[in-house]
């Protein structure tokens, strides 16, 4: 079975865990937008025993995903859900929602399809995770972020480094407030919205 590596997300897991993780202790159950490869989930599942982390992809990705959650000892991290962001989500309400490298991969209308998801199926007090780059006043944070910015829209002209002002607003629009905007590792940041 075909078992898909990224080395971004070996790199950033375990500083993503370190944030989440007090976050995480009082919810039972998280759903994974985007789960990628697989390794998101099935480390975090193993790290967190006590909730039920919900994998979701295009169908495309599932079968790297499903390879990694049968190498995994965990029991808690579920095999993936087709979701497409401009479909309705195979899913009912949720008390959590994580989505990592998705939205400037995406285009602008998948973001705010995105958040139109999150409006449907986030439950009340249900927590909104986000990682990933952002630009802060319309400007890249790093000479690094502008050049990765460039190499994603030549592969795609409508993804890119979103503006972290659009981005609070549509979660605004959702019925979510900011709780935390964290700098990680890498340029990168870990956006925490409650509803």
């Amino acid at each position: 079975m075909y078992k898909p590596f990224s080395q971004a997300c070996e790199n950033n897991k375990t500083p993503i865990l370190s944030t989440l993780k007090p976050y995480l202790e009082h919810y039972n159950y998280v759903l994974e937008i985007g789960s990628g490869t697989g390794q998101h989930g099935v480390y975090f599942a193993e790290s967190m025993p006590h909730l039920i982390w919900q994998t979701s992809d295009r169908l495309c990705n599932h079968e790297g995903i499903e390879a990694w959650i049968a190498d995994s000892p965990a029991s808690n991290v579920k095999p993936p859900l087709d979701l497409d962001l401009n479909q309705s989500w195979p899913i009912d309400q949720v008390p959590v929602i994580y989505t990592a490298n998705t939205l400037h991969i995406v285009s602008e209308a998948l973001v705010e399809q995105l958040f139109i998801g999150v409006a449907q199926h986030l439950m009340h007090e249900g927590l909104l995770c986000i990682y990933g780059p952002f630009n802060y006043g319309g400007k890249f944070t790093s000479e690094s972020n502008a050049e990765f910015d460039g190499f994603l829209k030549s592969q795609d002209p409508e993804s890119g480094i979103r503006d972290i002002e659009w981005v609070c607003a549509l979660a605004q629009q959702a019925g979510l407030e900011l709780l935390q905007d964290y700098q990680m590792p890498a340029n990168n940041r870990l956006l925490l919205f409650k509803r």
